[in-house]
Parts: C-alpha cells; sequence; structure tokens
C-alpha cells in the first residue's frame, strides 16, 4: 500500500469526484459541477481551497450550534481519547461519560416530560430507533396490531429503510421503493401550498387535524404505533405549523392510543428560539428524536429521549418482551458521550435559544424586505429561531416554480458577496449557528441581495 501523501490543491480539485460519491447528488454531478472544497472553519466563517471565506448560512448541516471555534467541546473530545476512546455499552459493561450525559439529558429535557435516553450515532438512527420501540411499546402492553405508522408530507426523517418509509418527499423514496409497508402520509401545515388552497394557518391546522381524524378512523386506530412528525418541517422547506397544530396532534394521539414522535435532529437545544420544538408549542411527546447539535457537529452522537410512562411500560415488564434487540456499534460512545456534556453545558451557558429568537428575527425581517424588493421571491418562512426559508417563483401569481439554474446563480452569487446558503429545490434555506451575531446576519442579508441582483 503506497504511502499517504500530501496533496496539492489542484489535485484536490481535480480527483474529487474520481473516486468519491456525495450524498443527496448524481455521481456524475460533480464532474460537471465541483463543489466547494471547505478547508478551515473559525466562529461562523469557513474558508475554502482558495482562501475565500464567507459566513456559514447553513450552520454545517443544521448542526454547528455554537459555531466552528468551540474550544470546550474540542478539548473534551481531546480528553476523553487520551482516556477511553472507545468501549461498547452493550449488554453488560458501560463506561462513565454516558451515565454522566444521560444525566444532564434528564435535567434538559424535563420540561418535556422526557428521562431516558437511548444513544446512536446520529438522526437517522435516532428514528429508526424510535420506530422500532414504538411497534415493542404496543406489543409489550398486548396490541401486537400497532404496526403502522403516520407522517406528514413533506416532512423529512433521514434516509434509513424505516425514515424513508415515513418521509414525505418522493426523492427519498421513489427509487428505493418498496419501503417499510404500512406508513401513511397527511396534509403538510403548508399555507403556501396545499390542496385545500388554505392560506390561513390556523383554519389549514384544523383542517389538517380532520384529516388526521378521518385516517385514523379507516385505518383503525388500533393498527396504528405512532405519528411522527418535525415541530418546524426543516428540510422540506422550513414550515412552521400553526401553534395550534401540533398540541392538535398530540391530544388526538392520546385520544386513540397512538405515540406521539417528535423529531427533533434539528430543533432540539435552541434552534428554534425555545429549548425544543415541542416546548415551543407546548406539549410533551412520547419520544423525541435528537442528534446534530447535540455535539455541535463534531462527533457522530444522537440520542432517542423516552417519556416516563413510556419507558415504564418497558421497565416494568415480566414477560421478556421488553428486552430490547436493537442497538448500534457506537450507541453510547465515551468520547461522544464527552463532546455532548461539553455542548449541553457552553449551549446552556451561552443561552443560545435566546440569541437564536432576536437573530431570527432581524433575518426574518431582512428576508421580507427581500421580498419586497424581488419578484422571484414568492414567499418567506422563519419567525420562530434560526430556521428561515425563500421559497422562489417564476411568477407570484401562478406560484410556478423557477428553473432550477436560478437558485444555482443565487446560490453562487451569494457565496462570492459573503455567505453560504442552501439551496433545496426552490427553496434558499438559512440555518446559520445560534451564536450569530447581528452583523454576521447582515453579511447574509447583504449577500442575498447580490445573489438577486446576479439574475
Amino acid at each position: 500500500m503506497p504511502a499517504t501523501k500530501t496533496r496539492d490543491e489542484n489535485f484536490l480539485k481535480a480527483n474529487n469526484a474520481r473516486h468519491l460519491w456525495h450524498p443527496m447528488t448524481h455521481p456524475a454531478d460533480h464532474h460537471k459541477n465541483p463543489p466547494t472544497i471547505v478547508t478551515a472553519a473559525e466562529g461562523v466563517r469557513i474558508t475554502d481551497i482558495d482562501g475565500h471565506q464567507v459566513v456559514d448560512g447553513v450552520g454545517g448541516l443544521w448542526n454547528v450550534n455554537l459555531g466552528y471555534s468551540c474550544q470546550p467541546v474540542k478539548d473534551a473530545i481531546s480528553a476523553q481519547l487520551d482516556t477511553l476512546p472507545y468501549y461498547s455499552i452493550f449488554r453488560g459493561t458501560s463506561n462513565d461519560k454516558v451515565i454522566e450525559l444521560a444525566e444532564e439529558l434528564k435535567d434538559f429535557f424535563a420540561p418535556d416530560g422526557l428521562s431516558r435516553a437511548f444513544y446512536t450515532s446520529g438522526g437517522g438512527d435516532s428514528v429508526e430507533t424510535a420506530l422500532r420501540l414504538a411497534r415493542q411499546y404496543h406489543k409489550i402492553k398486548g396490541e401486537p396490531g400497532r404496526v403502522k405508522f403516520l407522517s406528514l408530507k413533506k416532512g423529512y426523517h433521514g434516509t434509513h429503510f424505516g425514515g424513508a418509509s415515513v418521509n414525505g418527499n418522493a426523492n427519498f423514496r421513489t427509487m428505493y421503493e418498496p419501503l417499510l409497508p404500512g406508513c401513511f402520509h397527511l396534509t403538510a401545515p403548508y399555507p403556501y401550498r396545499n390542496p385545500f388552497n388554505e392560506t390561513d394557518p390556523a383554519k389549514l391546522a384544523q383542517l389538517i387535524l380532520a384529516e388526521l381524524e378521518d385516517e385514523i378512523a379507516f385505518q383503525g386506530a388500533g393498527t396504528i404505533a405512532a405519528f411522527i412528525m418535525e415541530p418546524i418541517l426543516g428540510a422540506g422547506g422550513v414550515i412552521p405549523p400553526h401553534e395550534s397544530f401540533m398540541p392538535g396532534v398530540a391530544e388526538i394521539c392520546r385520544r386513540n392510543g397512538i405515540l406521539l414522535i417528535a423529531d427533533e435532529v434539528i430543533t432540539a437545544f435552541g434552534r428554534t428560539g425555545a429549548w425544543s420544538g415541542s416546548r415551543l408549542w407546548g406539549l410533551k411527546p412520547d419520544f423525541m428524536a435528537t442528534a446534530k447539535a447535540i455535539t455541535n457537529g463534531y462527533f457522530p452522537f444522537g440520542a432517542l429521549m423516552i417519556a416516563d410512562h413510556v419507558a415504564e411500560v418497558f421497565e416494568k415488564d415480566e414477560t421478556g418482551k421488553a428486552a430490547i434487540g436493537h442497538g448500534y456499534t457506537y450507541s453510547g460512545h465515551p468520547v461522544g458521550a464527552a463532546a455532548a456534556l461539553a455542548c449541553l453545558a457552553e449551549t446552556r451557558r451561552l443561552n443560545v435559544a435566546e440569541n437564536a429568537a432576536a437573530r431570527g428575527r432581524e433575518l426574518h425581517e431582512g428576508l421580507l424586505a427581500l421580498q419586497a424588493k424581488y419578484d422571484a421571491i414568492g414567499d418567506v418562512r422563519g419567525g420562530h429561531g434560526l430556521m428561515l426559508a425563500l421559497e422562489l417563483v417564476s411568477d407570484r401569481k401562478t406560484k410556478a416554480a423557477p428553473d432550477k439554474a436560478v437558485a444555482a446563480k443565487i446560490q453562487t452569487a451569494a457565496y462570492q458577496a459573503g455567505a453560504m446558503i442552501r439551496v433545496s429545490g426552490p427553496n434558499i434555506i438559512l440555518s446559520p449557528p445560534l451564536v450569530l451575531t447581528s452583523a454576521d446576519a447582515q453579511v447574509i442579508l447583504s449577500a442575498l441581495d447580490a445573489g438577486f441582483r446576479a439574475l
């Protein structure tokens, strides 16, 4: 095997697509459209291979809440590597960091009614765990027929087979079907586009809640294990439901014996301006899937949080049905747990939820000003922390989507003007670090302005 060599910039640019396939991309795309190669980061800024530095309006991938210079998390990772770089927590063994972290997570999520943690390697793993344990819960309770799942169109829950099955976007489903049977999707609480042509968020919420009642009656409540949803739909285009919607879902689920899974892989730990999306809407889910910001993106790690009453069903079981036949090699990785402990401490100390709310308001106001200036912006979504989106159109009256090249051109021009933004279909999505300053927010807005001028 040849020795590893230090490669120059030209080699890296030329060879990116030769032996590397990227997620969410056609394998041939990067031959024609070379990606931005990020080589350094500090604070809320990233630097590419050419030395161009920009504000990261994407926050890594919704996960670098504390920015790229969070020394306490880096120090915790380094110290843990020196002490215990890995050991399994499968039956019969544990480690000190996962025990300490479980206590911290119990305290953090106490207002959400969640007190047990099952560790995973990331968000998709957390969702998969929730789906599995939901079915197992009903089997322990003597209702083995409860195996179906309900979710929302445009919802995103990762790309495992279970997660893809409850995903509400055909891009993550069609080429991998058949998927998990028994998964059914309801209308998204999306006032800008919905089959009811209802633009009032409160009225739309009531229509979808009625649809949920009807679907439960049609399927039979006794066949449904759980309903899974994001408190604010993220990858589907940053779609915040009306404040009545998720509490309404929770009430209907409780009444029908259906578990509610809050997918908070994005929304937990302050991104919405509240410490959790469930807390934002004032409800307590049965399961909460978390990951991403739990380690600030510095280490792959996640946790499924479990409600007290659900945990009791498992822990009081005497039939053996509660034995968990599920887990990951890296469940409870001590380095990830150490990173999470440090990250939680910094998240609290900096009160990032409060800053997310303030900076989110500034960005939302700025995006509305851009909408007034540019006809290509059909809809502006935000108002809940640092989760914002612009939906592009070719015509505001018809809401027709623009050519794909339009969003790409805006993205390229904005990057050159100082900000990394994310394009997803016709949407421009912003999810910057929660330590963003007002000055940083203005850089993002100015860059977007330059992007639209480039059209």
